[in-house]
């Protein structure tokens, strides 16, 4: 039977959080919000929409959303060459493609980032499939990109594991029914994450795949 890995990208594959925060921090104090970047770095991982309706709450005038996205993306878009994957990221994919698990990329990012980030990763050969939140009406932390990425799987929830480093990614895997990881390199804490539903917690890639076979992936027969 299929076995499917699923993994969130910024802050769990990539070392580009704090990249986001800065080109929000950035369009928003543009667009005439003064959000301290604390606030930003939590929101980090939501759709852009839905991140701005968290930041700035969601009865607000909405005419200048268009223009604050587009600041991101333009500000964002300076470090594509130069973003960077963390240590192992490759080999996790790799090595769980290897056991013959589908490994597939469920994240927030949009088409142009997707594919700078998959240049970073550079693992292309292990990818089954990617889900975008281009392909659902709900982002994270709705179930339904993870639900999406079952489907291009072709795997049930109690047979996959999902990667991710924000709470919004513990919240989406676990209203899927699918057992979740955590890890810290996004840069929110492990209480947070195990109080989102994350049944483990590694430092990041490399710490999740040296300690593959006694985690949650070691939990789902081949």
């Amino acid at each position: 039977m299929d076995r499917a890995a699923l993994f969130d990208v910024d802050g769990t594959l990539t070392d580009t959080n704090h990249l986001h925060v800065v080109s929000w921090w950035e369009a928003l104090r543009q667009g005439g919000h003064q959000v301290p970047t604390h606030a930003v770095h939590r929101a980090i991982g939501l759709p852009g929409e839905d991140l701005l309706d968290h930041l700035l709450g969601e009865d607000r005038d909405r005419s200048g959303d268009e223009r604050l996205s587009a600041a991101h993306d333009t500000l964002y878009a300076e470090y594509f060459h130069r973003l960077t994957a963390f240590d192992a990221a490759a080999d996790l994919l790799r090595t769980l493609a290897g056991a013959g698990w589908k490994v597939l990329l469920v994240t927030s990012a949009k088409n142009s980032e997707l594919e700078a980030l998959r240049e970073a990763i550079g693992a292309d050969d292990a990818l089954t499939d990617t889900a975008t939140s281009d392909d659902v009406e709900q982002g994270k932390p709705a179930p339904d990109p993870v639900r999406h990425a079952l489907d291009l799987a072709g795997v049930a929830p109690e047979r996959a594991v999902f990667v991710g480093d924000s709470v919004w990614d513990m919240k989406a895997a676990t209203r899927a029914g699918v057992a979740v990881v955590g890890l810290l390199c996004g840069g929110i804490s492990r209480k947070e994450l195990e109080e989102g539903g994350a049944a483990a917690v590694y430092q990041d890639p490399a710490g999740l795949l040296a300690a593959l076979d006694a985690s949650p992936f070691s939990r789902v027969p081949a």
